[in-house]
C-alpha cells in the first residue's frame, strides 16, 4: 500500500497547479506592462537562474521577499534589453502573486492536514534555500517529515536523485511512496525513474506539451489529492 507522500511546492501548493511562469504574466498584464509574452519568458528564465547561482536569497527569506528579487532580476533583464519599465511595480507585483499564493496555501491546509494525519510527508522542492522560512510563514512546515531543498542538498529537478533522497527521508521503498506534482517533467518523469508511484497535479502547462502520459493518475485541482491516492491504492495494491 501506499505509505509515504511525497510533495512538490511551487506550482503545487502555491498555486494549485498553474505554472509560476503564468502567474507572473498575468500580473504583469494585469499592470499594463507591455512587453511580448516572448521576452518575458526570457526574462523569468534568468530570474530563476539568477536566484539558483548566485546568493540573493537568504535563508530568512519570505516568500513576498523572494518574489520581490525574482521581479527585480526579471527587470534588469528587461531593461537591459531594450524595454522601458517603472521600477514601482515590482513591489506592486510582488504583493499581487504573494496575496495569490497566500490565499491558495491557506485553501490547501485542510487536505494537507488530511494527508498528515495518515501519512508521513516530505516535501521536495527545487528552491533557493529558504523554503523552512517560506513554510513558516504560511503556517504549514509542521507538516512535513522533512524537507529536501534543491539549493541546500545540491540536487535538482529533474535529476532523479533529488527523489531518491526523499524517498530515504521516508524511509520506505519507493513503490510505497506516490509523487506528487505540478510538472510532468520535473515531478513526474523523475518519480517514475525511482520507482514511486505519481500524481500528477495536471492544470495549466507553461513550457510542457505532454499528449502521453506515464504518471499513475492525474488530478485538475489540489484538493482531490487525498480521494486520487486512495483510489491509486486500492488499483495498485
Amino acid at each position: 500500500m501506499i505509505r509515504g507522500v511525497l510533495l512538490d511546492y511551487g506550482g503545487t501548493i502555491d498555486t494549485n497547479g498553474l505554472h509560476w511562469g503564468g502567474v507572473l504574466w498575468n500580473s504583469y498584464q494585469k499592470h499594463h506592462i507591455d512587453i511580448p509574452q516572448e521576452a518575458f519568458s526570457k526574462a523569468y528564465s534568468f530570474g530563476e537562474k539568477a536566484l539558483a547561482i548566485h546568493p540573493i536569497v537568504m535563508p530568512h527569506h519570505t516568500f513576498y521577499d523572494t518574489l520581490a528579487l525574482k521581479i527585480d532580476q526579471q527587470f534588469r533583464f528587461l531593461v537591459d534589453n531594450g524595454f522601458e519599465l517603472d521600477k514601482s511595480l515590482v513591489e506592486l507585483i510582488a504583493q499581487d502573486c504573494h496575496l495569490f499564493a497566500k490565499t491558495t496555501v491557506q485553501k490547501a491546509i485542510p487536505t494537507l492536514e488530511a494527508l498528515y494525519e495518515q501519512y508521513p510527508l516530505v516535501l521536495v522542492s527545487n528552491f533557493y534555500g529558504n523554503i523552512n522560512s517560506v513554510l513558516a510563514d504560511f503556517g504549514i512546515r509542521h507538516f512535513f517529515k522533512a524537507i529536501v531543498e534543491s539549493a541546500v542538498v545540491g540536487v535538482r529537478k529533474p535529476n532523479p536523485d533529488i527523489y531518491r533522497l526523499g524517498v530515504a527521508q521516508l524511509q520506505l521503498p519507493p513503490e510505497e511512496c506516490v509523487v506528487v506534482g505540478d510538472s510532468y517533467s520535473k515531478d513526474i518523469v523523475p518519480a517514475k525513474e525511482v520507482g514511486c508511484q505519481a500524481i500528477w497535479l495536471n492544470v495549466q502547462g507553461w513550457e510542457e506539451d505532454t499528449s502521453i502520459s506515464i504518471s499513475d493518475a492525474e488530478i485538475g485541482d489540489f484538493g482531490k489529492l487525498l480521494e486520487a491516492i486512495k483510489i491509486l491504492d486500492s488499483i495498485l495494491f
